[in-house]
């Protein structure tokens, strides 16, 4: 309950986050004050703003918080159930944000276009995810789709999956794409041999496998433009 807790307005002022917020506007707040204005309310002994920084410093960096489970998040003192869905509806909103076209209808004319697309979702995650993007005949994007989440350094997708969901969308063509956490989009000879195969696939089915990327932090690689395929 409130009163139980160290609320917002228990701290100076000048401390915090929402007037600063009304006083300063929202690109004056550290990392800090603006999940403080999510979390709300502390424990009976911190503020929210104290919570939110152990958050921070437990996680490292700001950007491990998208690839955090609501479970994870709970794990921390002064978290509980509802905090972490206000956290992961703030992040979650930031993200489609981040992704969101003037225009309704996507179009893919060279691999940039997909990458631009895909950029800010991929770049921060922690473990591998296997994205597809299903286009039509005039290269609009059709849907998104995440097929596979993977560990540290290894995603796994079967071309059926790949090409199940691109059936469901009667889609034209395929552009595959995964990230790598570590920050470099090197393609291994995994990536490789997985694009061989989902090529394989599709010129059975008769739906193209366009391009395959690999997401590294602000940099990708374009199996494509490379030649692997």
């Amino acid at each position: 309950m409130e009163s139980q807790s160290y609320v917002l307005r228990d701290i100076p002022h000048e401390e915090r986050p929402r007037e600063r917020m009304m006083q300063n506007g929202a690109s004056a707040l550290s990392h800090a004050e603006l999940l403080a204005i999510l979390i709300r309310t502390g424990t009976a002994n911190e503020s929210a703003v104290r919570v939110a920084e152990r958050l921070l410093k437990q996680v490292g960096n700001i950007r491990h918080l998208v690839d955090m489970s609501v479970e994870e998040m709970t794990q921390i003192k002064g978290i509980g159930p509802t905090k972490a869905i206000q956290l992961k509806a703030g992040i979650e909103l930031g993200r489609r944000l981040s992704r969101a076209s003037l225009n309704e209808t996507v179009t893919i004319r060279k691999p940039a276009d997909a990458a631009d697309l895909l950029m800010e979702e991929l770049r921060y995650l922690q473990k591998e995810h296997f994205v597809c993007l299903f286009l039509n005949t005039k290269n609009h994007v059709l849907h998104q789709e995440t097929l596979s989440m993977g560990s540290l350094n290894a995603s796994i997708v079967h071309p059926r999956e790949v090409f199940r969901a691109a059936i469901k969308y009667s889609s034209a063509s395929v552009i595959c794409a995964h990230n790598h956490p570590s920050g470099d989009p090197t393609p291994s000879p995994e990536d490789i041999q997985l694009t061989q195969r989902l090529m394989e696939a599709g010129q059975l089915i008769g739906i193209e496998v366009l391009d395959h990327l690999v997401i590294g932090d602000r940099k990708y690689i374009s199996l494509k433009e490379q030649g692997l395929m």
